[in-house]
This record gives C-alpha cells, sequence and structure tokens, in this order.
C-alpha cells in the first residue's frame, strides 16, 4: 500500500470516518494512555494495547517503519503508589523509591505486552520522568490565566476556555463532575480540575514553585505527549473510558499551555469490554489480569496462548463493545488451528487484508481475509509468502505446538477408538472424536496401508 492510499479513521472530536492526513507524513506520530502500575493489568487493559499495535504496524506498512513515533506510556504515579514509596524505602529519592515498589508490575505488564505479539512502542515514558515537563505546563496555564492556586492546589479555570467539552460534547452549563473530580467550595467552577495538589508534612511529593506536592491525573499525558511528540500530532489513542474526563482535560491543559487551536487532529477509542456478559468487577468474581490468563488455569480452568487472546480481541471491531468469553477463545484457537505455520519468506501483504484495515482498523475483514488466504497457502505454498506478510500486518503467527508424551498417548488411543468406530459403522461416534481433535488443533488424516488396503489415520498439530 502506498501514501497515495488514504487510510480512514473515525474521529471522536468529529464523530466521523475521516482521511487520515499526517501533520508530517515522514514523521507520524501517535499517543496512547498507558498502564497505571499500581497492580497487574487486567484484560481491559490489553484491548487498547492490541488495537493500537495493530494501527502503529499499519502506520508503518504505509508509511515506513522508521517514519512512525508511537509513544505510549506508563503512569507511575499514583497516590497509592507514592505512600508506599514513602512506607518501604523512606531513605530513597521518591522516584527512586517508587521505581523499587512498581518494578514487578511494570516489567509484568511489559513481558505480557510481549506475549500478545505486540511491538515496543518508540518510547514508552514514565510520569515519574516527566515532573520537570508537568511544572512547566502547570506555569504556563497560571500565566496565561488558565489555572488558579486555591487551597494548596493548583486548579484549571474550565471557564478560561470558550470551547472547552468539545470531545465530549459536555456543554459547561449542564456538566457534572467527573469521576475523579471533586466538587469543592474552593474550585471557581464545580468543573475545574486539580493540576496539582500539595502534600502533607507526612505525604511524599516533589518540589515545585507552589511547595511540595504531585501532580493530578491528567496533567502527566499531556507533559508526556508534549515532550516527545511536540504540541500537536496526529493521532492519541484510549479507551471509551477515557473521553471524559481525562482526554477532554488534557486536551485542555495543553492547547492552553502551547495556544494551539487542537492537541491531536484525530482522536481514536476503543469500546468497552464485559467478561461472560457481565461487567468486570472484583465483586463479580469475574476480574481477571492478562497474567492469571497467561499463566493459571482460573478463566476457563486452563492457560491461553497469547496469539489466541490476540485473536479473539481482534475478532470485534475495535469500537464495538465486546464480551470477553471463553467460547470466544476457543472459538479464536479453532480458527488459529486451521491456519498454517508461516515460512520464513515474507512477501506483500494481500491487498484485501491491507484495505480491510485502511478502512478504520476493521480487524474484522481482515481476519476473514487472512483464513481464506490459509486455505490457499495450505495448498499452494506460493501464496506463503503474501500470507505471512498479512499474519505480521495483524500481530500474529500460528505457533507449532509441542505435546509432552502422555498427551501424545492420549491422542493415539483416541484415533485408534475412532477407527474401531468406523470399522462398525457408528460414523457420528467417529466423527464426534474427529470434531473434538480438530478444535483442539488436531488434524486427522485418513488412508490405506499400501500392503493390508486397511484404513490408517495418521494426525499432526495444525497451529
Amino acid at each position: 500500500m502506498g501514501q497515495a492510499q488514504t487510510l480512514k479513521l473515525y474521529n471522536t472530536l468529529t464523530r466521523e470516518k475521516v482521511d487520515f492526513r499526517p501533520i508530517h507524513p515522514d514523521n507520524v506520530r501517535m499517543y496512547v494512555c498507558g498502564p497505571t502500575v499500581y497492580d497487574f493489568a487486567h484484560i481491559g487493559n490489553a484491548r487498547p494495547v492490541i488495537v493500537f499495535d495493530v494501527l502503529f504496524r499499519l502506520l508503518r506498512h504505509v508509511y515506513g517503519a522508521d517514519k512512525v513515533t508511537y509513544v505510549r506510556n506508563i503512569t507511575d504515579v499514583d497516590d497509592k503508589i507514592n505512600a508506599r514509596a514513602l512506607r518501604d524505602h523512606p531513605g530513597l529519592p521518591l522516584n527512586e523509591a517508587i521505581r523499587l515498589v512498581t518494578q514487578t508490575t511494570e516489567q509484568q505488564f511489559l513481558d505480557d505486552v510481549k506475549a500478545f505479539g505486540c511491538l515496543e512502542p518508540t518510547h514508552q515514558p514514565r510520569a515519574t520522568e516527566n515532573i520537570a515537563q508537568m511544572i512547566e505546563i502547570i506555569e504556563k496555564l497560571l500565566a496565561k490565566g488558565h489555572a488558579y492556586q486555591a487551597q494548596g492546589e493548583v486548579l484549571f479555570d474550565t471557564r478560561s476556555m470558550p470551547d472547552y467539552g468539545k470531545l465530549s460534547h459536555r456543554n459547561l452549563d449542564e456538566q457534572q463532575a467527573g469521576a475523579r473530580i471533586a466538587v469543592e467550595a474552593h474550585k471557581k467552577n464545580p468543573g475545574d480540575f486539580v493540576l496539582w495538589k500539595l502534600s502533607a508534612d507526612h505525604e511524599p511529593g516533589w518540589e515545585t514553585p507552589w511547595g511540595l506536592g504531585r501532580p493530578g491525573w491528567h496533567i502527566e499525558c499531556s507533559a508526556m505527549s508534549g515532550r516527545y511528540l511536540g504540541e500537536t500530532f496526529d493521532i492519541h489513542g484510549g479507551g471509551l473510558d477515557l473521553i471524559f474526563p481525562h482526554h477532554e482535560n488534557e486536551i485542555a491543559q495543553s492547547r492552553c499551555a502551547h495556544g494551539t487551536s487542537v492537541m491531536a487532529n484525530v482522536w481514536m477509542h476503543n469500546g468497552f469490554l464485559q467478561v461472560e456478559g457481565r461487567k468486570m468487577s472484583k465483586s463479580e468474581g469475574n476480574f481477571v489480569t492478562i497474567y492469571e490468563l497467561l499463566h493459571t488455569e482460573k478463566f476457563g480452568g486452563r492457560k491461553w496462548p497469547g496469539e489466541v487472546l490476540r485473536l479473539a480481541m481482534l475478532m470485534t471491531h475495535y469500537r464495538e463493545p465486546i464480551d470477553f468469553s471463553i467460547k470466544r477463545l476457543e472459538e479464536a484457537e479453532r480458527m488459529l488451528a486451521k491456519w498454517p505455520v508461516p515460512g520464513s519468506e515474507i512477501g506483500e501483504a494481500d491487498p484485501a487484508v491491507v484495505a480491510a484495515l485502511a478502512d478504520d482498523l476493521n480487524t474484522v475483514a481482515a481476519i476473514q481475509a487472512v483464513h481464506a488466504l490459509a486455505h490457499k497457502a495450505s495448498a499452494d505454498p506460493a501464496h506463503m509468502p503474501a500470507y505471512a506478510a498479512s499474519l505480521v500486518l495483524l500481530g500474529i503467527v500460528p505457533q507449532r505446538v509441542e505435546l509432552d508424551d502422555a498427551v501424545v498417548h492420549e491422542i493415539d488411543a483416541r484415533v485408534g477408538h475412532r477407527l474401531e468406530l468406523l470399522k462398525a459403522k457408528n460414523f457420528a461416534e467417529a466423527d464426534k472424536i474427529r470434531d473434538d481433535l480438530v478444535a483442539r488443533g488436531i488434524q486427522l488424516k485418513d488412508g490405506k496401508d499400501p500392503h493390508t488396503g486397511e484404513r490408517v489415520t495418521t494426525w499432526e498439530v495444525k497451529r
């Protein structure tokens, strides 16, 4: 696909699908909100990671791998993290203490993402490494009259921005405070939000012109995106739940500090995720982390390979809600079992796959095209290079599975039992065994013994 052909992306800011025109085609820039590394990431956190990895791959395909800059942040500034850092490492500078507190969960997130087949972003900045940039933005907002100090806090004055609420389409007069905004008397307006809050003597913090304190939720991403991508960039992504207040307030901070008409030209948001038809929560008993899916038997009584989890995510369009279920994972696994393991030769991606992804990341249509191509590649190796390149765009690599001896003996026994059923003309039960094995990625091949003429069956792992 060449640059003459255009990507179409749905822009939350305008509520329409638009032709994507990068500000600089030789430096396409994208920012995506990453995890808070206080605890292990849950399966809902995996969706934007996977979705925007596909977009990253597509942008690299269109514009060139060296012409795309992708930033996904690590949020390691959080009151719970800060408090634990002070408690566990009281003699260390705060940034060092935070690094020790979060190193396990951060590394686990990075390992989980790798298991999903995701490329590393160009930059993965941590909030703690960008405190100076946050302070600089707040100073600009204060100087320009977009922020004020009150009762130990620095707050953004939403009334100072005439078109505040443009992303979420919220009228400021009717707006209710967001989930993390406390409506208090010291605010000029109910919707004003915290840029910086002072820390008490027993609380950790960083020195600023306003005293010892710590950043508000939203200022972190404005600082990191501005530092690595500039005052205005091409794409900002994240989950649907971040539109308000987080992304709305990012826009307000960045635009007012820099005096720009936009922060990012295109805003993209993936839909919500449920687990087995219910909102995921610990009280519902359906809260599941990525680590648990990959490494334990909590979900469905077994571990799930990263490529299965990735395909299951991509089987629904990114803007649609997704019901993450055992049935969906089994469906993805069955599909992968039918796909051959690609060779080392990478050709040009199939035009149908590229066209589907270029239409607002239509991964559903792209997977259908790959599925058809997999059949062709299985029958004719000439299609294998295009098949391999198409898989690269989706970030999915079917794996050759190694089975232990016990499983091999169990499969041999079932294949032998099926032969007995066929001899007895019990075709229904024989077909059940075949279908069950196929669902597990075991492909059966019936033939005849060249010497005796009797039916024989061989098998192989197809995934």
